[in-house]
Formats: structure tokens, sequence, C-alpha cells
């Protein structure tokens, strides 16, 4: 699932896992939204902006965490969020990608998440 404001963002995130073949199954414009689809379809994976209206990142995160502790969250933000990003791992995502991002990264650090254990 991708979770941005912008849907630019989205798109460039969708072309890039799908290519590598990763089904998108889901997309949301802020984190109260991404909370209602991620409960609607239960991802394997969510990629998480942290700056969006409504309801942020960091709540989003710590809102998912809370009812699937299982859930799998990469955090994509801008260099200037480095405080909101490190706040965003101690609240249960997996890891981070800084924008502005090369595919290869995007994608290396997908496949890491996805191989990791599970959390307890």
């Amino acid at each position: 699932m991708i979770v941005d404001d912008s849907g630019m963002m989205r798109k460039h995130l969708g072309i890039i896992l799908e290519r590598a073949g990763h089904t998108i199954i889901a997309e949301a414009t802020n984190g109260a939204q991404a909370l209602l689809e991620y409960g609607n379809n239960q991802p394997d994976l969510v990629t998480m902006d942290l700056t969006m209206p409504t309801m942020n990142g960091i709540d989003a995160i710590k809102k998912i965490i809370f009812e699937y502790p299982k859930a799998k969250i990469i955090v994509i933000s801008s260099m200037g969020q480095k405080h909101r990003i490190f706040e965003a791992i101690q609240c249960g995502a997996m890891h981070y990608i800084i924008k502005p991002f090369r595919n290869e990264k995007v994608l290396s650090v997908v496949e890491l998440v996805l191989s990791a254990k599970p959390k307890i």
C-alpha cells in the first residue's frame, strides 16, 4: 500500500514497485485513509509519507501498529524531516527512504523489509 498526499509520488512509487513484480492493492492520501485501507486490505507492506493532511504519517503509524502489530511500514520522507523519521522508527516503522530517492534504493529497502522476520 502506498500512502502519500502527492498523486505524482504515489504513481512514481507504484510504477517502481509494479515493474519489480509487486502488486499495489491500495493507496491513501492521508493517515486516516491509510488506517481504513490497511484494515480493509491487510497489505504485506506500507510505504508511508510523514507530512500529510487530516492525519500525519506518525499518527497513522502509531494507530496501524497498535491495531496490527506485525505491520511492515517503510517511511518515505525528505531530508528535512530526519527528526520525524527517527520518531516514526520508534513508533514501529521498520525502515526509511529519504526523498529524493533512486529507484534501486526503494527496491532494496522494500525487499529487506519484506524478508524481515515478523515482529513479535
